[in-house]
């Protein structure tokens, strides 16, 4: 699909100057410039409709004054992921709200079949809501719906539903995805070729709105039901994080805002947690390094629920942890499935798009879904671990699940695997994947013990404690650094987790050296890079950001050894690097600050909550004298 560009300018915005909206069953990415560029439905991993993300030419939204580019200001409403964008023409001012709408539980009559989890009073309603207001002047509204579907591949065909210029119908010309889009308006509505357009003057007082469904619910068709939809899915939001339980200190902002965006990346029915909204996002600008990342995670499931305990934000974490139970109890466990418990991620390449500023190949599914990562044991078992210790009970239910994994990590720790960085060179023997080995039979054994079951506590830390050794022995190099893998010297961000899963006490030499020796050596301008590409074959050719998540372990990790200063400038810096909308990419170009790969990402967001919880609770125990970790799991 060709596009077109001006020399020397791309006409892609930056990733970090997208805003992201969410109902919890799918979610859009809107430019600066009124776009939607990215959106798939039904689902977040669905065929897209809109992907001018990926290709200038692969269908969008967009809605704006006519003739202007940039917006006057953007921002979210406070508590919420509804965007409101105002903009400023020559002759008066526009005010559009775009929302992702939230309604009451409509299955009344009938049970939603795609739903595993408990209902709740809000369902997603399946519709793009976007208002808007001419507050001075006059302005001449101009909307642009062109939908592209099955990522590019299938164009769109309207017609009219009714005897009016109200609504209109966008089904696939070739029938790929088997998609139908319904577009309502109080304007009226024009087709030309594969778009639908409305274009119309209003002056100060005027309003008006545009809805786009996928569903058979009803979207609104007048001003005041427009406006109830939105003060709905406002009420949902504020409700939800109203629920939180956040520090009355400057960074409560940060902390909900990235609440929100973990929200937003769930898919309500199952529980699933997806690692971003977005595929082919470049880790580095036009590399190849591009990944599909609208998939659940295992390792996700530690991290989340620590956040999201921490957080008081237990029907998330209980939530995720449910699904994370369901797709275990199946078959062997393996490394991230698809939001409804997929364990088939095909990934295959779509030629027919050229990729977000020419970053190429675009990527659909993941093929890291068959390595051999021996951490999911451990994330798995640390899962396990925080949900018991909340309730202080292990159900019967759960024990044979655990059972089979921690049997699992006890068979293969001596055995090389791809690693948490899921390199697609050569299996090695990663230190930081004999660590999660180590938490999966030390959470076991903790976890029998609770269960009664004194044989297998016996076992599996007898086992743990061999772990513990070999690691000590293999993973650590002549200066007391822990290091990337065994045999070599080369330095890895993974290698953070060492005092954060409790492998050894923050005090010991060990640790702190590791801490410093990343803080040090595998930085750029301050960020943390994964490990140097020169030192590991992981199986491509270019380079890559800093991840943000390392930046945000190292944050946590300075706070155990107790350089909460070091701690507190690195985390200052960070967050200056956030998104006009207060959202964060999978990595920072060190160079630049510029935002790379996927976005926005939950494991940045995650890494975020405890590493500002961590300093928030170092400062607190330093004014009375003692400190007390942001994760109080008993370990």
């Amino acid at each position: 699909m060709a596009r077109s560009q001006a020399a020397g300018a791309s006409p892609f915005p930056p990733i970090a100057e997208y805003a992201f909206l969410s109902d919890c069953e799918t979610s859009c990415l809107i430019a600066p410039g009124g776009e939607v560029e990215w959106m798939c439905v039904p689902r977040h991993d669905s065929p897209s409709v809109f992907a001018t993300m990926l290709d200038r030419g692969a269908g969008c939204f967009r809605v704006a004054p006519y003739g202007v580019r940039e917006p006057t200001s953007r921002r979210y409403l406070p508590g919420s992921l509804i965007l409101e964008t105002t903009w400023q023409t020559e002759t008066g001012w526009m005010i559009v709200r775009d929302a992702l709408v939230m309604g009451p539980w409509h299955h009344v009559d009938e049970r939603a079949a795609r739903y595993r989890r408990v209902p709740t009073d809000y369902e997603a309603e399946h519709c793009l809501l976007r208002t808007i207001r001419c507050v001075s002047g006059s302005v001449e509204l101009s909307v642009l719906c062109e939908p592209v579907f099955d990522y590019g591949r299938g164009r769109a065909g309207w017609e009219y539903d009714g005897a009016g210029y109200g609504e209109a119908r966008a089904t696939s010309v070739d029938d790929a995805a088997g998609t139908t889009l319904r577009l309502t308006t109080d304007r009226r509505l024009g087709i030309e070729g594969s778009a639908a357009h409305v274009r119309s003057r209003m002056v100060e007082g005027e309003q008006a709105f545009v809805a786009l469904s996928w569903a058979a619910m009803t979207p609104a068709r007048t001003w005041a039901e427009a406006m109830q939809k939105q003060w709905q899915t406002t009420e949902f939001w504020r409700q939800w994080i109203s629920i939180g339980s956040f520090p009355d200190h400057p960074w409560r902002e940060q902390l909900q805002r990235s609440a929100l965006t973990l929200k937003g990346l769930t898919y309500a029915p199952t529980g699933a947690l997806i690692a971003a909204a977005t595929t082919s996002l470049p880790e580095a600008p036009g590399g190849q390094r591009n990944w599909d990342y609208r998939f659940a995670w295992i390792r996700d499931s530690t991290f989340a629920l620590w956040a999201l305990y921490t957080l008081g934000l237990d029907r998330e974490a209980n939530d995720f942890f449910a699904f994370i139970r369901d797709v275990a109890a199946e078959d062997d466990l393996q490394l991230m499935y698809g939001i409804g418990g997929e364990r088939e991620l095909t990934e295959t390449v779509v030629a027919e798009l050229d990729g977000y500023d020419g970053a190429k190949p675009v990527r659909i599914g993941n093929a890291a879904v068959h390595q051999r990562q021996h951490d999911m044991w451990g994330a798995m078992l640390d899962s396990v671990y925080l949900h018991v210790k909340s309730r202080d009970q292990l159900p019967e239910t759960l024990w044979p699940i655990l059972l089979r994994q921690v049997e699992q990590a006890a068979a293969h720790w001596r055995e090389p695997d791809r690693g948490i960085w899921e390199v697609r060179g050569e299996p090695q023997h990663f230190t930081s994947s004999k660590l999660m080995c180590w938490v999966a039979l030390d959470r076991g054994a903790k976890l029998a013990q609770l269960h009664g079951e004194a044989e297998y506590a016996m076992k599996w830390q007898a086992i743990a404690a061999e772990i513990h050794d070999d690691i000590c022995a293999n993973g650590v190099d002549d200066r007391g650094v822990f290091v990337q893998r065994y045999g070599a010297t080369a330095l890895d961000a993974s290698l953070l987790l060492v005092p954060l899963v409790r492998f050894l006490p923050a005090a010991d030499p060990r640790v702190r050296a590791t801490v410093l020796a990343i803080a040090d050596e595998l930085t750029t301008n301050g960020l943390v890079l994964r490990y140097r590409v020169e030192e590991t074959n992981d199986g491509l050719p270019d380079e890559e950001g800093a991840f943000t998540i390392c930046s945000f372990w190292l944050v946590s990790a300075l706070v155990e050894i107790g350089e909460v200063g070091r701690a507190s400038a690195l985390c200052e810096r960070l967050l200056a690097y956030a998104s006009p909308l207060g959202l964060y990419g999978e990595e920072i170009d060190p160079t630049s600050g510029r935002h790379l790969g996927n976005f926005p990402q939950a494991f940045t967001h995650l890494a975020l909550i405890n590493a500002l919880m961590h300093l928030i609770r170092a400062r607190e125990r330093q004014v009375a004298g003692q400190f007390t970790p942001a994760h109080r799991t008993g370990r």
